[in-house]
């Protein structure tokens, strides 16, 4: 069976300039789904291979899957917002976690959040204008002897401060600077 209808997908362009609209295209979906009809079962690791594929989950994707694996619409959204895997809205090109756990806690964490959010303009759950940073905070991180930890793109910095959480920043925002400039 094909998807009839192809799926506009909004997905940030990385650039900094302004939010642009992709086409994902209905083989791809079809590849997601194939197999996997009529199973709803397969729910978790359909929104899974969606995520990839999109980096979050769009709504006309959420439609599609509901229709395909026969599963009604408000259980693909009850299952796609309840678990913190999933993002209904596209995240910036570097996610920024500040773990907010009780060692964390104790040992200065809200100053992380205070710095990012004076730095970038953006609280925890948002992302910059221009779509490079996403900052999250997240109950514990399960590094409590390093506190605090702020997660940058999968890679953790431990015994964080502000002044080095300003300088990570700086940098990527300077490395991602330079790269558009050399493309």
């Amino acid at each position: 069976m094909i998807i009839t209808s192809l799926l506009q997908v909004k997905h940030r362009d990385h650039t900094g300039l302004h939010m642009r609209e992709l086409t994902m295209s209905v083989k791809s979906l079809d590849v997601i789904v194939e197999g996997r009809r009529s199973q709803p079962q397969q729910l978790i690791e359909v929104l899974q291979d969606v995520q990839d594929l999109c980096g979050y989950i769009p709504r006309e994707s959420m439609i599609t899957v509901s229709k395909e694996l026969g599963v009604p619409l408000i259980e693909v959204y009850r299952v796609a917002s309840f678990y913190k895997a999933f993002s209904l809205v596209p995240s910036g090109k570097h996610v920024i976690t500040v773990c907010l756990g009780t060692a964390c806690h104790v040992r200065g964490a809200r100053r992380m959040v205070d710095q990012v959010a004076g730095q970038l303009g953006v609280s925890p759950g948002g992302t910059t204008s221009d779509g490079l940073f996403t900052v999250e905070c997240v109950n514990c991180l399960g590094a409590c002897a390093l506190g605090p930890v702020v997660v940058l793109d999968g890679v953790y910095y431990d015994k964080m401060t502000p002044r080095k959480l300003s300088r990570l920043i700086d940098s990527v925002r300077a490395a991602d600077s330079e790269g558009r400039a050399n493309a």
